[in-house]
């Protein structure tokens, strides 16, 4: 694509996250206050759903992938260094993250586009610069920091937030150049819940780009076996049978979270889930433990 007609499809594409990112801001709160209790509920009924354990070469194979590092539990705060150290510990396949920008356009790992829910500080991250986030709030990493300390270790799963891109060429080579030592797919792929925003990062091939469906699982399961995609994820629920077939049959993957209960881990193995999204990673790599002991002692 040339630098005018990638500038021009940029704003366009930034108008249309700045108008979506205020009306999805405004409604953050209850929309995922619902969506958690909406969660908690499904968990609770296949936590208890009786599953047939997965068969060796499927344990093996599993591939889990910890939310934003493995939080919650001893102070540790989503999205930090401490958390994603857990994960490397404990041997876990990988992790996914949240990108944002700093006002000087530095890229940081969080999820929330201010400090204010996980740290406690109301400071918008777009309205900063990354020196003074870093004397603030120190416990918010930034991508250069992430990747040196975890690529090539774990696979990393990074997520693009929608936001403003004020100078999408330079964003667009900032990231170029942070992940140049990677191999896209093999070390990492980049996430979006916008597919839009995967035309700011066409450096990196279309099979190291995974949509995130929320309820839209159908159009972007389209958009994804359409565009040769890596293929889809989406809550595990909504991402049925006849999708993981699907996208099966044209050699795509299928990721779904958030699992954490033992019997749901092995329905999804069982169902063919590639990369397992989960707040328990810990959790669910000692149920693979158990299972390949359990194998191998056959």
């Amino acid at each position: 694509m040339c630098l005018l007609n990638f500038e021009s499809h940029s704003k366009q594409t930034t108008l249309t996250l700045i108008k979506n990112n205020r009306v999805n801001h405004a409604h953050m709160s209850l929309k995922d206050h619902i969506e958690n209790h909406l969660q908690l509920m499904i968990d609770g009924i296949y936590a208890v759903l009786p599953q047939a354990e997965p068969d060796l070469e499927t344990v093996k194979n599993c591939k889990i992938v910890s939310h934003r590092g493995e939080h919650g539990g001893e102070g540790i705060k989503e999205n930090t260094l401490a958390a994603f150290d857990r994960v490397l510990q404990h041997g876990i396949w990988g992790i996914e993250f949240d990108i944002r920008w700093t006002a000087d356009l530095q890229p940081v790992i969080i999820h929330d586009p201010d400090c204010e829910r996980v740290f406690g500080e109301r400071l918008t991250l777009s309205q900063v610069s990354l020196a003074e986030l870093q004397s603030r709030v120190p416990r918010i990493p930034t991508l250069t920091q992430v990747i040196e300390r975890y690529g090539g270790k774990i696979h990393l799963m990074a997520e693009i937030k929608e936001e403003l891109f004020p100078n999408p060429q330079h964003q667009r080579d900032c990231l170029q150049k942070l992940f140049s030592p990677l191999t896209p797919s093999k070390d990492f792929h980049l996430l979006a819940l916008n597919p839009d925003i995967f035309s700011l990062v066409n450096f990196v091939p279309k099979n190291a780009l995974l949509p995130v469906a929320k309820f839209n699982i159908r159009e972007l399961s389209d958009l994804a076996m359409r565009e040769n995609y890596a293929g889809i994820s989406g809550q595990y629920l909504l991402v049925n049978n006849k999708l993981v077939r699907q996208h099966g049959d044209v050699d795509q993957k299928t990721g779904t979270g958030f699992v954490r209960s033992r019997h749901c881990f092995y329905r999804e193995l069982n169902r063919g889930i590639t990369w397992i999204f989960t707040n328990h990673a810990v959790k669910l790599r000692n149920f693979q433990q158990i299972l390949l002991k359990h194998h191998n002692s056959c």
